[in-house]
């Protein structure tokens, strides 16, 4: 059916638009006018909370907001006016009036829309006086997330995201009036409810009021310290996206300066979390291998994302038999650096910090989970260690901004870098690893592993573009030499909640699911720079892709670094150490 076009007239000028488009979307798409808004995100927080966009249409005796009100036939707008400048000037002034003033050092005193808002429409100075009696105190119960209520405006882009894209329902707004604020039920903080830490609320956040918890401050010490032995993995969503932080082109592939960056700071050992990418594949390829051949629990789901770990533990525990057993590429990584790592090189494992810069905020929640202290257990015995020398197999995790942050505050030129590699052995990873980092990437890593293994024949091509794209649920038929493995990809939570449904139901069609916590995977990671494009993350895919095509080994079961560590520590994928050391349990959150 043929789309009806309406007739508007936007500062004086004719349009022809679709029936039931905004006027916002009328004036940015047709008329090429930029209207401020603060509150609004297209499909997902469009409430005109903040009244930030209000315009003056002939007729109306109010002003109207853009964002919510559609166009009619015949309608005349003015965005420009006199009485529309000084409402959204007001508008912001109000917003300032109870906003604390601390620009010069808050975490997004360079990103923050809400200043950005204030210098473009000229507000110099707030006439109004503060409403609020009392600084509301600071949620720091998350072990991901710190919420200052006191730079919250109000807009709901924190509330809408959690609830419409993540299904989390975390948190809403509490009281009325000039006591609203946003927070959790009964104002438990994050850390007691069923936040899952995956930072969808913070990359939205136009202001301070929700940021990663900072762990410079430790990296720096351990740098400091001559008897640490401190090393550094990094994400392979990391590599694509760190550079926009230093203003190079969306995608740019960074990995050699990133590489050099990290290595400048003063880590001992600069290495790659594509290398327990790579390890992963071998024990979850080979996990849905013997579930398949042997009968288990299918679909295998795969567990990398702590954040769907964590939304599968307090909403769906019972499909937790589903779940693939494998820890984290980071924790495994943390894992064999403490234990097969420093074997090799002759360290006591109480010396190491193991560094991670991830594209994720729940990276630091995963870290600080209870039974992550493998490598602690096989030391136990050999070192006579008491159980209050415990340590983690992870120490710290930084996300991307907290890198970048760092390297600028070390003075480090990172674009004019010149390109440096990661140091040996565990440095070494496949085209496989690196596409962990987009949505897709680990069910694509792990066909191309389990086909081989399975059929014992190279694969003619090893793209697997059904299982590519940003979409929010992708099915495919993969036919493994006459079997036909029924798949399904999806990022986001609430996609994954329509598939975990079908499991929970006994409905599920599928044979092997991969689940991403974040929109478009890794990439859309609450950790990454904050950006307004719109393809962010389809730049940053490309790049993903582009270093996988590029590597000269593109299947995790051919990185020579992974044969040497099944020969010479781990036995064979899914042995009985493998499972001693890289895989995991999990637990029913459900009524915590």
């Amino acid at each position: 059916m043929e789309t009806r076009m309406l007739n508007v007239k936007i500062n004086g000028r004719d349009y022809q638009v679709p029936d039931g488009t905004t006027i916002l979307k009328a004036a940015r798409e047709y008329a090429k006018i930029d209207v401020p808004t603060l509150c609004y995100l297209e499909g997902i927080s469009e409430e005109g909370a903040c009244a930030i966009c209000v315009v003056e249409v002939k007729g109306a005796r109010n002003l109207q907001r853009a964002c919510v009100v559609k166009v009619t036939e015949g309608m005349e707008v003015w965005t420009n006016t006199s009485r529309v400048r000084e409402a959204r000037k007001l508008n912001v002034e109000l917003l300032l009036a109870n906003h604390p003033k601390d620009c010069l050092t808050c975490e997004r005193s360079q990103n923050c829309d809400l200043r950005e808002l204030a210098s473009e429409l000229g507000v110099r100075e707030v006439e109004f006086p503060r409403t609020r009696t009392e600084w509301l105190p600071i949620d720091n119960t998350s072990l991901s997330l710190v919420r200052d209520p006191n730079k919250c405006v109000l807009c709901r882009r924190c509330v809408n995201v959690c609830a419409k894209v993540q299904s989390v329902y975390a948190i809403d707004i509490m009281g009325r009036g000039s006591n609203s604020t946003v927070s959790t039920f009964l104002d438990e903080g994050l850390g007691n409810v069923e936040c899952v830490n995956c930072g969808q609320c913070l990359l939205v956040c136009p202001t301070g009021a929700i940021t990663e918890r900072s762990e410079i401050p430790d990296v720096w010490k351990a740098l400091g310290d001559p008897d640490k032995v401190v090393v550094v993995e990094t994400a392979p969503a990391v590599r694509v996206a760190i550079g926009e932080e230093f203003g190079m082109p969306d995608g740019t592939q960074a990995t050699g300066k990133m590489a050099a960056a990290l290595r400048s700071l003063g880590f001992d050992k600069v290495f790659d979390t594509d290398f327990s990418a790579d390890l992963t594949i071998m024990e979850e390829g080979f996990e849905l291998i013997g579930r398949i051949k042997n009968g288990g629990v299918l679909p295998l789901i795969t567990s990398c994302s702590p954040g769907w770990i964590k939304f599968a533990e307090t909403f769906f525990p019972k499909v937790l038999d589903h779940v693939s057993t494998c820890k984290s590429p980071q924790q495994m990584f943390g894992t064999v650096t403490k234990t097969y790592w420093a074997e090799k090189m002759g360290i006591d494992p109480r010396k190491i910090v193991v560094v991670s810069v991830m594209p994720c905020t729940a990276k630091k929640f995963e870290k600080e989970r209870p039974e992550m202290k493998t490598a602690f257990h096989y030391w136990q015995e050999k070192l006579g260690l008491k159980d209050e020398e415990a340590f983690k197999d992870v120490d710290c995790v930084l996300t991307t901004r907290e890198a970048a942050r760092m390297i600028r505050e070390a003075g480090i030129d990172f674009a004019n870098l010149p390109d440096e590699d990661f140091d040996k052995p565990l440095g070494e990873s496949t085209g496989a690893a690196v596409i962990f980092g987009a949505t897709g990437g680990v069910m694509e890593a792990a066909l191309r592993t389990a086909y081989e293994v399975l059929t014992k024949k190279s694969l003619a091509k090893l793209d697997f573009e059904d299982v590519r794209g940003l979409e929010g649920i992708k099915t495919a038929d993969v036919d493994i030499d006459g079997m036909i493995l029924k798949v399904a990809v999806a990022n986001g939570l609430g996609n994954a909640r329509v598939l975990m449904e079908q499991v929970q139901k006994g409905e599920s069609p599928y044979h092997f699911i991969e689940i991403m916590c974040c929109p478009g995977g890794c990439l859309g990671g609450g950790g990454q720079p904050i950006s307004d494009n719109p393809d962010i993350k389809k730049r940053r895919a490309e790049a993903i892709y582009r270093e996988d095509a590029g590597k000269p080994i593109r299947k995790s079961h051919e990185n020579p670094e992974i044969t040497e560590i099944y020969k010479d520590f781990l036995g064979e994928p899914n042995s009985e150490k493998a499972h001693h050391l890289l895989h995991t349990e999990y637990c029913d959150r459900s009524c915590k």
